[in-house]
């Protein structure tokens, strides 16, 4: 086998994104909607995945309000993903089991918050990820997995 017959596909792991979603994001358009703005997921999904497509990428969006799912996520990704965007909702202040999965995965993370956690209450100032993140957007709204998917894409292994 040549290093060519190697190269993976525009849709194979190295040009696939999980876009997770942590707890309480299904509720997104109703759930206090001055903070968190009236998109619902599936509209952000939505949105991500026809950025990605133009982009050349594969999305694959998850939601879970179980940590455990989360972190089965993350080690599930290693086998397909190039890269990661999370929003780990309050488990960015709280989990270690997520901090430590984050790290685990071995691939690029990008940290994503709807609201401007700073600018919030004194125990969201503190993300347990971030650490292990290769960076953190916040306070644009939905436009934060945005802004996330275009931090995230050119650290993907190229098509050539």
């Amino acid at each position: 086998m040549t290093l060519s017959d190697t190269r993976m596909p525009a849709t194979g792991p190295r040009r696939a994104i999980l876009v997770l979603h942590g707890p309480n994001l299904n509720l997104l358009g109703t759930r206090e909607p001055h903070i968190y703005g009236t998109m619902t997921l599936a509209d952000i999904d939505a949105a991500l995945s026809a950025e990605g497509q133009r982009l050349g990428l594969e999305i694959r969006s998850q939601q879970s309000n179980h940590e455990g799912a989360l972190i089965d996520a993350l080690h599930a990704a290693r086998e397909w993903a190039g890269g990661v965007i999370i929003n780990a909702g309050g488990f960015t202040h709280t989990s270690v089991a997520l901090r430590d999965a984050v790290a685990a995965c071995g691939l690029p993370v990008v940290e994503v918050h709807l609201s401007n956690t700073e600018a919030r209450e004194d125990f969201r100032h503190r993300s347990l990820l971030a650490p292990v993140c290769r960076g953190t957007i916040r306070g644009f709204g939905w436009r934060s997995y945005w802004l996330g998917l275009h931090a995230l894409a050119p650290t993907l292994a190229p098509l050539t």
